[in-house]
């Protein structure tokens, strides 16, 4: 009887393991999703926001405000995950020189069952912080 009980442990322990390696994973793909997509995001839009005008008038390298802000937002909401809820927090856009600060945070949310008829929602927010400046060749 002893030894069966040890063999349900051991099975009961292995889907629990293998259920804390599946969340962990979860966590890590969206956070690092959510990284790439906003630094690679972010330094799009700010090439697609170029004052062209005042680059030929004085050569200096400046960028519209609400032209980055239109193109940072259209981009990113053509690639995000429709799974997960986004929040936008632009700080900072500098015209000259090009420099952004923005926020992406994103709301997770899983269910644990410590008891059999009890389940308990567990919430938390993942946030990633970029402050990106504008660099040219010359």
């Amino acid at each position: 009887m002893k030894e069966s009980y040890w063999g349900m442990g051991i099975i009961l322990l292995g889907i629990i393991s293998i259920a804390v390696i599946f969340f962990i994973q979860e966590v890590t793909n969206t956070d690092e999703q959510n990284y790439n997509l906003l630094r690679e995001t972010t330094e799009a839009a700010m090439y697609d926001a170029i004052d062209l005008t005042a680059y030929r008038a004085s050569g200096t390298i400046k960028i519209n405000r609400e032209k980055f802000v239109e193109n940072f937002v259209r981009r990113f909401a053509a690639n995000a995950s429709l799974q997960n809820t986004y929040r936008i927090e632009i700080f900072d856009v500098n015209e000259t020189p090009p420099k952004v600060s923005l926020r992406v945070s994103t709301r997770l949310s899983t269910r644990v069952d410590p008891v059999a008829n009890r389940s308990e929602l567990i919430e938390f927010d993942l946030v990633n912080k970029l402050d990106a400046i504008l660099e040219t060749p010359y």
